[in-house]
């Protein structure tokens, strides 16, 4: 048995030394017991003057002589490799070892550091080799799944927690909750805000805030207006929740009020609260109302604008169509504008045809995705250059950029069904196709005029309708036709902003199939009834 554990030992130590041996040069000097201490110390101590570089180094001649690798040390380079972001040395060193033999805190440190880092399948990986987990264990990737938007993996991660011997904490509902807001799945937030009862877990107000922006964002803001108004205690995260839950669905008005009554009730507003009101007002074209709390936050509040807070009043502008406002706002912002900045003005330049100062902000933008060429190349289609915006095509395919697909899902009977535009990969594609071709025969002869000037192609009106007939979330209103008894509302949540041509479709057929349809796209909620929209046709 030891001789076998010696030569497992000396082939770990001959592998890991090669593969570092391209990145890291031999010290002059032999390494000695003592050599094992000093990195335990390097690894321990932050303030060290050994830098990683000489860690590296160090760590190197201890794997080549084998002195002192136990799983303490190689924990503690794990560790510390993925803090300093070196995620491919923390990759090589856990490939390494078949059988790790940490402990309970040290798994529990490496998922959470893999998960900061953004690396979901080594914290998975080092999450189901351990033997023995706990709530923290759960909490971490769970935790983890939903700060890196993996948001159905961490509910069915909980449902799997729950089968287990292990009984879900605070923690463990907060971020589940989050998951369930962040795909705006309402069974399945009733299904935990259920169970979260019967296990008693305490409401504080990290609870309650998740639990308001989870029901805000499953459509469901009488529910959050509801809770909100039975809180006893409501610390600022609370009043945060249910103004920016107002915000998205587009109840500037409330958002208002709600923050009114904080004052009236001497609660002090944070730059959070500033943000959500300043977001309501950006989503109903409230420029003057604004501008005031934008002014108020400053004067009154001696609360500093953040990067946030100028590109609210970029969009607010911008949705105006004060595109000269929103780039002096630009201007005068004491930091550099980021790219989120840039872009929401350049899909207000797409809006009111401004080409030339899209090509200006598009020089701004050091680094276009699909999205900035989506918007710039829309606005040259607007006005009829195809070749401009042929160009820009032939420039995203040369870079190897491609648009980013609209997607829209569904839940129903606590399933979430997916669907892409122009895909035909759900099962029941057949019978969604006929209920599809019913309501898009059906639209016509209301009047309904598709807005084929959105399509980026230059190509027969015909074709143009045929591309437009299969967006996303015309495929999921088809499946919820298909599968909900009449007059039943239908919710839809979409992963880009919902375009003009699906958006007047969708108040179409809210009176031909007298329904409620409601639509949560990236930006905020549109609630089709009757032949209108929420959104007054503001977004």
């Amino acid at each position: 048995m030891r001789l076998a554990h010696h030569k497992a030992r000396i082939c770990f130590s001959y592998c890991f030394s090669l593969r570092f041996s391209s990145t890291i040069s031999p010290l002059p000097f032999v390494a000695t017991t003592s050599d094992a201490q000093i990195l335990k110390c390097a690894l321990d101590d932050r303030k060290t003057s050994l830098n990683l570089k000489e860690v590296l180094r160090i760590h190197a001649k201890i794997v080549k002589f084998g002195f002192g690798m136990d799983s303490t040390l190689v924990s503690r380079l794990l560790i510390n490799y993925i803090e300093c972001g070196h995620l491919h040395f923390a990759r090589s060193l856990l490939g390494e070892i078949r059988f790790p033999n940490f402990d309970l805190i040290t798994n529990n440190k490496l998922i959470s550091s893999f998960m900061k880092n953004k690396d979901v399948e080594t914290a998975k990986k080092v999450f189901l080799d351990m033997l023995f987990k706990d709530v923290v264990s759960w909490n971490s990737l769970i935790g983890g799944y939903v700060k890196n938007s993996r948001y159905e993996e961490a509910i069915g991660l909980f449902k799997d927690m729950c089968l287990s011997n292990i009984e879900p904490d605070e923690f463990t509902f907060s971020s589940v909750i989050a998951g369930c807001a962040g795909l705006g799945v309402l069974d399945h937030a009733l299904w935990i805000h259920g169970l979260l009862i019967d296990k008693r877990i305490v409401l504080n107000d990290i609870l309650l805030s998740a639990i308001i922006d989870m029901y805000a964002k499953c459509g469901k803001i009488d529910i959050a207006k509801e809770i909100f108004h039975g809180c006893r205690s409501r610390k600022i995260s609370v009043w945060n929740s249910m103004i920016t839950g107002l915000a998205a669905h587009g109840l500037a008005s409330d958002a208002i009020s709600v923050f009114c009554q904080m004052e009236e009730e001497n609660i002090l507003p944070d730059s959070i609260t500033f943000l959500g009101v300043l977001t309501a007002c950006s989503r109903c074209g409230l420029v003057a109302q604004g501008q005031k709390y934008f002014d108020i936050m400053r004067r009154q509040y001696c609360i500093e604008p953040e990067l946030e807070h100028y590109g609210a009043m970029v969009d607010l502008f911008g949705r105006a169509g004060q595109l000269d406002e929103a780039y002096a706002t630009i201007s005068a912002m004491p930091m550099y504008p980021d790219l989120v900045i840039w872009k929401t003005l350049l899909s207000a330049c797409r809006t009111y045809k401004n080409v030339e100062l899209g090509e200006f902000v598009t020089r701004n933008i050091s680094c276009l995705d699909s999205g900035d060429y989506v918007l710039l190349s829309n606005t040259y289609c607007s006005l009829n250059r195809w070749t401009i915006s042929a160009n820009m095509r032939e420039n995203m395919r040369r870079e190897g950029i491609y648009k980013d697909h609209g997607k829209s899902w569904i839940e129903l009977a606590g399933n979430i069904h997916y669907f892409k535009a122009g895909s035909r990969a759900h099962p029941e594609i057949e019978a969604i196709d006929k209920i599809l071709k019913q309501l898009i025969k059906r639209a016509k002869l209301e009047g309904f005029v598709a807005a084929t000037e959105l399509v980026l192609m230059d190509v027969t009106e015909e074709e143009k309708e045929e591309n437009l007939n299969f967006h996303s979330e015309k495929l999921a209103l088809a499946f919820g036709v298909l599968k909900t008894s009449p007059r039943r509302e239908i919710q839809i949540l979409k992963n880009l902003r919902i375009c003009y041509d699906c958006h007047s479709w969708f108040k179409i057929i809210s009176i031909m199939l007298r329904r409620v349809i409601i639509v949560r796209d990236c930006v905020r909620f549109h609630k089709f009834e009757a032949g209108s929209c929420s959104c007054g046709d503001y977004w």
